[in-house]
């Protein structure tokens, strides 16, 4: 049998047992030894360097990534002085650098008051020759060669903080008047803000209420008021800083609010001219009413919430949420017989207030009823049947409640009827009246019971899902009730009518023109207007009611309950400046004496709007004939959002016409409403209304939550708005900056009626402000001297072709900035200078100059450095409408021969003799072929550094001789050592075509591995393949169309076109590879 294995120690002795071993073996057995030894060594070693059980092993620290800082501006300069631009310029474009230091200066220096160049020369330029001659003027009123512009802002409400629908209203504005300025226009621009009636005593009372749990009514209307102007003194000052961070080029020594004295006199006044020569009256009507608020409100304060069916939405006021979206059918019993109508209300509560039932006198099956009543269940009230054409037979059952106290239509019925009208609700919302058990009950606590007692009495028929439009107040969010109330209304039809013969005979032009018909349909439909406000913020209106101190003398009364629609006693309420003036007017149309007359003004004030309607002739000190309001009534432009239209642009012509027979602009630009990027309203239950300062100055998301936090905002839709704020901006909003927020708002400016705004894009021009930074300081090299340069050159100095062609671009850039601006369309503007800047300037001639610089005659350097410098000069100052603050900070840094003291006074360009349509066509060409072999270059992975050889082989003699005179420019721009023209292009080239009789042979031989190349342009149209695959399969899904947007699938489209379209060229670049 086998012997067992024997084993030996170290020292190579045998066991007892067994035989001596071989040296052979105990070689052998000594280098396993050894083997082992070391082995464990290493497993010792890693044992003692691996971590104890349960302890992270520490991963080595990662270098931080540096980081710049950005430029601060932190020279001690004085708020009003010049900035100190000794230094050199920052290494990157900083907003904060940039922005800093300029606003204060030109306030100071007066550049955006009319008054400004008075005392100086104002220079006319001819457009053709370019020349340009001095003109003083004397004062502001003295004729301005060159015209004039005034215009006012849509002042903002006192309520708060801007949002990015008034910093587009801004960027529009200042563009508008900075052009104007530039012209050499007597130019102004009036600021201001609106007190905000409704919106701004809704805020003060939360905060008042949040804050201190009390109510105004705790307060007195007198220290409420107060609170109100403290609120004014505080947040109005912040909207002011608002708008001089964007640039507004506003004069700020005629700025005005609508609560100040000289604009409440003038409130007073139109109030009192409009009322003696019969244009405004006192009437009971039905009115929007806001039970939340205890006020009427105006259209544009009732938002018309559509709702599908039945719907449950929360009212202020209700613990549980109401029911809207039903009909509900029940029965009136007729008097003396067995038979019943039935009705249907969507409003159940408001039958307590029902006078009749309506049926159409052609009706058949109501005939045998005419003239009969039906019996009101909760009430004595007998209801007549009553006949009225208004009524349509077809719907439901023909018959219709009439409750003319609470409903628009019904109210129009029991005119034409003369019915009862009896007004159910309180100004709360509480049902007032004889009806038992339901008095008392708030309106929607009533509505519920209603419906239980109809159906005990057996009169309850059905309830149907009916889609409908709840009238909610923006303000307090509650439900609208119409209620009849005695208020003061403007007649509007002939106001109208005159506005509509301004629009008609081109008096007043609309821009867009499409807004005219819209105009034409509000003029045509025109009711009269209800100013009366139940606030306490406000114009209190000049109203005074009369009453006598001697019992035996008549008077009116101010306590109506409403049965019939009357005047309210007209004639004892006196309409007056003062009320020693009232007074006298009382005595006068009562015959008695002063002494015996008792006067109580009226509670109510004024319409927001009221005031905000003359506001185009009260800033200038209407109704005193000031020197401002002969010089600068009427203004030039209004320009807003086409939203208000109606609400104010309406007004405006209303009064001017009216007042003073003028109307109060020549034109009126209607801008579109920002959206978000989705396309939503803004809204701050949504997270969606962005300050643009935290664009201006960048926010993170924690501060955007904070802002929610510190908002007036119900706290049960600040977690849906941080919801929104976290999807929309997870990083927050980066520094954007004023200059590229301005330029970006003007940039998506189009004739639609809504834009939706993507911050990315505000950020893209961020981008594009470093650029421009770079691009200048780039250039500011080439200008080492201490020579000056002016802008006065023609095309015969260009001593190169890329000098002729740039000052072409120029001028095209010049041609399309001035119409733009004429015309409004800001973004053929923007887009002019945007192109000029990246693609001429940047992309292309600021290349073309490195090599004459380097390399190139004197004579050539010293016409590429002045045509340099006046695409420098002019380039800015075309941007300076739109970008002010990185304008002037690079403007001050030319070498200027003859300055403006500020880029916002210097003139705005209008040469445009150097245009060459030639030029401009032929260096297309070239850059066609630059593009043609860059684009080759990327498919081959050739590095810019890596120069290649390109052949020419043209079949036509023209393109050929372009590209010839053209050569060195081409050269450089498509990074190519040499250009071949007139010779056989060698072996090793890639062959591509630029037209069908030019080709250019690009050398390729020797400059790359082919094989390396092949495999790595093979994986890429794999990719590609696979993309491809998976877009086409998408796009073929049934559902496609219907379940994807719209921007969706146009974006796929265009990136399966471009897909195949790259695959095709990489087929053709392996192909090519494969003959090396």
């Amino acid at each position: 049998m086998p012997q067992p294995e024997q084993k030996t120690d170290v020292s190579g002795t045998a066991d007892a047992e067994g035989p001596p071993k071989t040296a052979k073996q105990l070689e052998k057995e000594r280098l396993k030894a050894e083997k082992l030894a070391k082995l464990q060594a290493k497993l010792d070693k890693k044992a003692a360097a691996a971590p104890a059980a349960g302890e992270k092993k520490e991963k080595p620290e990662k270098r931080a990534k540096e980081v710049k800082e950005a430029a601060v501006y932190t020279a001690q300069t004085a708020p009003g002085e010049k900035k100190d631009l000794s230094g050199p310029l920052p290494d990157a474009y900083s907003p904060r650098y940039v922005e800093a230091q300029w606003y204060s200066w030109w306030e100071k220096q007066g550049f955006f008051t009319p008054e400004y160049g008075v005392s100086f020369f104002y220079f006319l330029q001819c457009n053709l020759c370019n020349l340009a001659w001095p003109v003083q003027r004397e004062s502001i009123d003295s004729p301005n060669p060159n015209g004039k512009f005034v215009m006012i802002i849509p002042p903002p409400n006192v309520t708060g903080s801007l949002h990015l629908g008034h910093a587009l209203t801004n960027a529009i504005e200042d563009a508008i008047t900075r052009y104007h300025r530039m012209k050499g226009r007597t130019t102004l621009w009036v600021p201001g803000c609106d007190h905000a009636g409704i919106a701004t005593q809704v805020v003060v009372e939360k905060l008042l209420w949040r804050d201190e749990k009390l109510s105004r009514h705790d307060l007195g209307r007198e220290k409420f008021i107060e609170r109100i102007w403290d609120w004014r003194r505080e947040k109005g000052g912040r909207i002011y800083e608002q708008l001089k961070s964007l640039g507004s080029s506003y004069d700020w020594s005629r700025v005005a609010f609508t609560m100040d004295p000289k604009l409440c006199r003038a409130v007073t006044e139109a109030f009192v001219r409009l009322h003696e020569e019969g244009s405004i009256y006192r009437s009971s009507r039905l009115v929007n009413w806001s039970c939340t608020l205890r006020s009427a409100i105006s259209d544009i304060e009732v938002d018309k919430v559509e709702i599908p069916g039945r719907t449950f939405l929360s009212i202020p006021g209700y613990e549980e949420k109401v029911e809207f979206g039903v009909l509900i059918k029940f029965a009136y019993k007729v008097e003396d017989s067995d038979e019943e109508i039935v009705v249907a209300t969507t409003r159940i509560e408001t039958m307590l207030g029902d006078t009749a039932v309506a049926v159409h006198p052609q009706d058949e099956r109501y005939k045998h009823l005419h003239g009969k009543f039906v019996a009101h269940p909760f009430s004595t009230r007998r209801l007549p049947i009553v006949c009225d054409e208004f009524v349509d037979m077809a719907f439901g059952t023909g018959a219709v409640k009439i409750t003319p106290a609470h409903d628009p239509n019904d109210y129009e019925v029991g005119k034409r009827c003369n019915l009862p009208f009896i007004t159910i609700f309180n100004d709360d919302g509480y049902i007032i009246g004889d009806y038992g058990e339901f008095t008392g009950m708030k309106r929607f606590e009533c509505r519920k019971q209603i419906l239980e007692k109809l159906k005990a009495l057996n009169l309850y028929r059905e309830t149907l899902n009916n889609p409908m439009v709840v009238p909610i107040c923006s303000r307090s969010k509650d439900v609208v009730e119409p209620l009849i109330k005695p208020q003061w209304y403007v007649s509007c039809s002939d106001m109208a009518a005159s506005a509509t013969e301004a629009v008609r005979s081109g008096a007043l032009k609309i821009v867009p023109e499409h807004h005219t018909k819209t105009w034409y349909h509000w003029m045509d439909g025109i009711r009269d207007w209800c100013v009366s406000r139940q606030l306490w913020w406000g114009h209190r209106i000049p109203a005074y009611h009369v009453s006598f101190s001697d019992p035996s003398i008549q008077t009116g009364s101010v306590n109506l309950f409403l049965f019939f629609p009357q005047n309210d006693d007209e004639q004892y309420w006196v309409v007056a400046r003062s009320e020693a003036e009232a007074l006298k007017k009382a005595a006068e149309r009562f015959g008695v004496e002063a002494s015996k007359i008792v006067l109580k003004q009226d509670e109510d004030v004024l319409d927001t709007w009221f005031s905000s309607g003359i506001f185009p002739f009260s800033v200038f000190g209407w109704p005193d004939n000031t020197k401002d309001l002969e010089t600068f009534y009427p203004t030039s432009l209004l320009e807003t959002g086409h939203d208000i239209l109606f609400f104010w642009v309406a007004r405006m012509v209303f009064f001017g016409q009216k007042l003073l027979g003028k109307l109060p602009f020549k034109e009126v630009y209607l801008h579109p409403m920002v959206r978000d990027a989705h396309g939503r309203k803004m809204s701050k239950s949504l997270g969606n209304v962005i300050d643009p300062m935290d664009v201006i100055l960048g926010i993170t998301l924690e501060g955007l939550h904070a802002q929610l936090v510190g908002s007036n905002l119900d706290p049960r839709e600040i977690e849906k708005a941080k919801a929104g704020q976290k999807q929309d901006y997870p990083q927050g909003i980066p520094e954007c900056g004023s200059d590229a927020l301005r330029f970006a708002l003007c940039a998506y400016i189009t004739q639609a009626r809504d834009i939706n705004l993507d911050i990315n894009r505000v950020q893209g021009y961020r981008f594009f402000c470093n650029k421009l930074w770079n691009a200048t300081k780039f250039a500011l090299l080439y200008f080492s001297g201490s020579e000056k340069f002016d802008t006065e050159l023609s095309t015969s100095d260009a001593v190169n072709q890329m000098d002729s062609w740039i000052l072409s671009r120029l001028a095209a850039a010049i041609e399309a900035c001035n119409q733009g601006f004429e015309s409004y369309d800001f973004a053929a503007a923007t887009s002019a200078c945007y192109a000029f800047w990246l693609y001429d300037l940047c992309d292309v001639y600021l290349e073309c100059l490195k090599p004459i610089f380097q390399s190139g005659s004197e004579a050539q350097q010293v016409a590429a450095r002045r045509t340099l410098y006046v695409c420098l000069d002019y380039g800015l100052r075309l941007l300076s409408p739109f970008m002010p603050f990185i304008t002037e900070e690079l403007y001050q840094r030319l070498p200027r021969a003859n300055p403006a003291p500020s880029i916002c006074v210097a003139n705005y360009p209008s040469n445009v003799s150097w245009r060459s349509a030639k030029i401009e066509s032929d260096v297309d060409f070239v850059q066609k072929a630059a593009r043609v072999i860059r684009s080759a270059r990327s498919d081959y992975n050739l590095p810019n550094k890596t120069k290649t050889e390109a052949y020419i082989v043209c079949t036509d003699n023209a393109p050929n001789e372009i590209l010839k005179r053209y050569a060195d420019d081409l050269a450089t721009i498509s990074y190519c050592s040499k250009i071949v023209f007139d010779s056989a292009p060698p072996a090793g080239c890639a062959i591509l075509t630029v037209t069908g009789q030019c080709e250019v042979h690009l050398l390729l031989k020797g400059l790359i591995e082919a094989d390396k190349e092949i495999v790595k342009l093979q994986k890429k149209s794999d990719q590609l393949v696979q993309t491809v695959s998976k877009l086409s399969q998408a796009i073929q899904a049934a559902d496609y169309a219907t379940k994807v947007p719209a921007e969706v699938q146009a974006t796929n489209e265009t990136k399966l076109s471009e897909s195949r379209a790259e695959i095709e060229r990489i087929a053709a670049a392996i192909e090519t590879l494969k003959l090396m």
